[in-house]
């Protein structure tokens, strides 16, 4: 015989009227019947008090109370002793009342309050007065107050922000990247970008916009010159430079987007199209991929209802007109001299009035054979205290209701405290502000100028002024504010060759609304023909003519 203990099968039971248990084997055994929803409390808890008649049924059955598993203890309850807890509530009486028993025989606490303030000098002319250790914990107190306000206000619950794009039925999801992974990305050692094409012509800057002060504001004068915002694919030169170099194409907003990415709050989408070994990345027709945003990243973003001037939305579409009128106020138009690039501007067009802007396609080599052409621009040049040329980006910040915002009064602070706005700027338009830098840093810029304009008054969002000008160096800009470019290339890299292992077709990069991730879908070739998408086309994006 075995030294081991035989195994002998068990006997199972097949029922043939349904699922579970025979009913011959559960004859014997309660059973008391459950719902999943059913509340559980605690098993067992001899500090509880009694449960309130309010809340009597908070854990009961949706069965109906069942005595299955009850537990009846009539034998025992000879063996429970109550303990008489009457001095509980002596002791706590006693307690609440033994500090104010001292003030009464304490004539240093003695006042009007009788909580220990300090009172000096009471006549009855003169009232008294509270001494400056006690203002100052008064003054904390009220500091406390406050803070708590935000506390729960930072705890309130969120508004649920819309996507940017409505994602179908037929979208497959590929990957989803949260901010805390897309942190850690590094490429390292990439190299300057080096010019292939340049084109079009740039106007001097007027340097008398930088005297400009809050005792000599200027109106913004609106501007009738047009830009165009041509996608990577429609533009002419990628077109040509495709057949050529590179194997990555796209402009430089779309860039700043994605290594950016981090920092954003708002849902936004990239399109990348891959051909062969080639991938253009893109923004959708008829998207609002080119609105500023405004308050983004602030504790309390607008929330004005839709149609209102202060809605996110009309604040997006005032920031974009502001920071064109901006842009081409500042330059010496006219018949002034232009410095003109290699080639003439490649959107050009004989009936209307372009915009001054110079175009830069450069070149990245990204390493592993990926070669990265993008389309980058100036806004401006201006001369140099030496003589030498230097290259302008020139951006815009507004403001709209410094109380509804929650932000600083840019007409008490700007002169003397400008530091102050500006960092009131970095926390609430942290994203915007490191957009418009990484597209300086790209561009090869030297210098960033930027704008305060504000409104003439809160509730006319057709009426701005100047305030003043700021200009800083687009790389040491970047270190104030912790931009660090190696952690860009590294989410640019990290998307790229996700897509690179993909089969030819269409995806489509969005930043999850409501979530700090990023989420890459396989679309199909028509699924942003539609023309019934509820859209603004680039026309109602910039009705600069009116």
């Amino acid at each position: 015989m075995s030294e081991y203990a035989p195994f002998i099968k068990p006997i199972l039971e097949y029922n043939e009227h349904g699922w579970g248990p025979c009913e011959e084997l559960i004859v014997d055994v309660p059973y008391q019947p459950f719902c999943k929803s059913d509340r559980v409390g605690k098993i067992c808890d001899w500090t509880a008090t009694p449960m309130e008649r309010k809340f009597g049924n908070k854990y009961a059955s949706s069965f109906g109370n069942s005595n299955q598993y009850a537990y009846f203890h009539d034998d025992d309850e000879t063996t429970f002793h109550l303990v008489n807890s009457s001095g509980f509530k002596g002791y706590r009486s006693a307690q609440r009342g033994r500090f104010r028993a001292n003030t009464r025989n304490n004539p240093r606490t003695r006042g009007r309050t009788g909580r220990g303030s300090v009172m000096t000098g009471g006549t009855a002319g003169n009232p008294p007065v509270v001494a400056a250790n006690e203002r100052t914990k008064y003054g904390k107190g009220r500091e406390n107050r406050r803070q708590m306000g935000r506390r729960f206000g930072r705890n309130a619950p969120t508004r649920m922000r819309e996507s940017s794009v409505v994602v179908r039925s037929d979208w497959v999801s590929i990957e989803e990247i949260d901010f805390p992974r897309l942190l850690k990305l590094s490429l390292p050692n990439v190299k300057e970008g080096q010019d292939v094409v340049t084109c079009g012509s740039l106007e001097f800057y007027d340097k008398t916009y930088d005297r400009i002060n809050l005792k000599n504001e200027r109106p913004l004068l609106k501007t009738h010159r047009i830009i165009h915002t041509l996608s990577t694919t429609d533009d002419p030169v990628i077109r040509r430079l495709s057949k050529s170099i590179g194997n990555i194409y796209a402009t430089d907003e779309i860039l700043a987007t994605i290594m950016c990415s981090t920092r954003s709050n708002y849902s936004w989408d990239v399109v990348f199209d891959k051909v062969g070994n080639k991938i253009f990345l893109d923004k959708r027709e008829n998207a609002q991929f080119d609105l500023l945003t405004v308050n983004e990243t602030a504790l309390e973003p607008p929330l004005g209802e839709e149609g209102s001037i202060n809605s996110p939305h009309s604040l997006a579409m005032e920031a974009t007109l502001i920071n064109h009128n901006f842009c081409q106020q500042v330059l010496l138009g006219g018949d002034q001299k232009k410095y003109q690039l290699e080639e003439p501007y490649p959107f050009e067009e004989s009936v209307v009035d372009l915009v001054s802007i110079g175009y830069r396609y450069k070149q990245w080599d990204l390493g592993n054979n990926i070669i990265l052409i993008a389309r980058c621009k100036h806004n401006g040049v201006l001369q140099g205290p030496n003589g030498e040329l230097q290259f302008l980006s020139i951006r815009a910040l507004n403001e709209w209701d410094s109380k509804a915002s929650n932000s600083v009064e840019w007409r008490q602070k700007l002169d003397n405290q400008h530091g102050a706005v500006l960092a009131s700027e970095l926390r609430n338009n942290a994203c915007k502000l490191a957009r418009w830098t990484v597209e300086s840093v790209l561009s090869g810029s030297d210098q960033l100028k930027l704008g305060y304009v504000s409104r003439v008054s809160t509730r006319d969002h057709l009426r701005h002024v100047i305030l003043r000008t700021q200009q800083f160096k687009p790389q040491e800009f970047s270190t104030q504010i912790n931009l660090n470019m190696d952690n860009g290339w590294g989410i640019l890299r990290c998307l790229i060759d996700i897509v690179m292992k993909q089969p030819d077709g269409k995806y489509l990069l969005m930043k999850d609304p409501n979530k700090p991730m990023v989420r890459l879908y396989d679309v199909p070739e028509n699924a942003f023909d539609s023309s019934d998408e509820d859209e603004f086309s680039d026309d109602k994006l910039f009705p600069l003519s009116n």
